[in-house]
């Protein structure tokens, strides 16, 4: 059965906003189409985890996909693997991501896995798929030379095309340390997501 992999990276888990709006986008997806299942991936429930040294020994030893020491890597991947939509909903940490996400990253990320070397690059062994970014920032996020940097967007980016994710959309939600501000780009988000190609109304109604 085709699934929707919802991510969460925010401490506040389902209560954060941008979880909130990926739930928008997953009620979207259901009325095209009510068989989606849904796998809800709170990264917060990693907080204990981090990369030991057995992992690198496994990856560097090009072990079999089944080592013991790959049982969390496997499970991030194949809920990747098996999803037809992606949505990651993150708030920005100093410039960029939570280390909650960096975890994942480092274990979505294998050689051998989910991407293997080509010619001095690497190459995505992964099927793309659409995936939406829902990025929350308590500050405004740099414009015209204002606000703060953003060293998130092209990071994930980079990270997503590694394994063969290109079909990426990015939505922001900044500025909202000011309560005045926070519903407005709230109302604004709910809208865009309505009107994506992918996530939209108009989607589900095609499905």
């Amino acid at each position: 059965m085709a699934s929707i992999l919802k991510i969460t990276a925010s401490p506040y888990g389902t209560a954060s906003r941008g979880s909130l709006l990926a739930q928008r986008a997953i009620a979207n997806l259901h009325a095209g189409d009510p068989t989606l299942r849904v796998v809800d991936r709170n990264l917060s429930d990693l907080s204990e985890t981090t990369v030991q040294a057995a992992y690198s020994e496994a990856v560097l030893g090009g072990h079999a996909h089944d080592h013991e020491a790959f049982v969390l890597s496997e499970t991030l991947i194949r809920e990747l693997e098996e999803a037809k939509y992606v949505l990651l909903a993150t708030p920005m940490h100093n410039y960029t991501v939570p280390a909650s996400l960096k975890l994942w990253i480092d274990m979505v990320l294998r050689w051998g896995r989910s991407f293997a070397p080509s010619d001095g690059a690497k190459v995505g062994l992964l099927r793309d798929r659409p995936m939406l970014v829902l990025v929350t920032a308590g500050s405004l996020l740099r414009q015209a030379g204002v606000g703060q940097p953003d060293h998130l967007t092209g990071y994930v980016r980079d990270v997503l095309s590694t394994i063969g994710i290109d079909d990426l959309r990015f939505l922001y939600l900044d500025g909202l340390a000011s309560p005045t501000r926070a519903e407005e780009v709230y109302r604004a988000a709910e809208q865009a997501i309505d009107h994506d190609t992918a996530f939209g109304t108009q989607a589900a109604a095609a499905a």
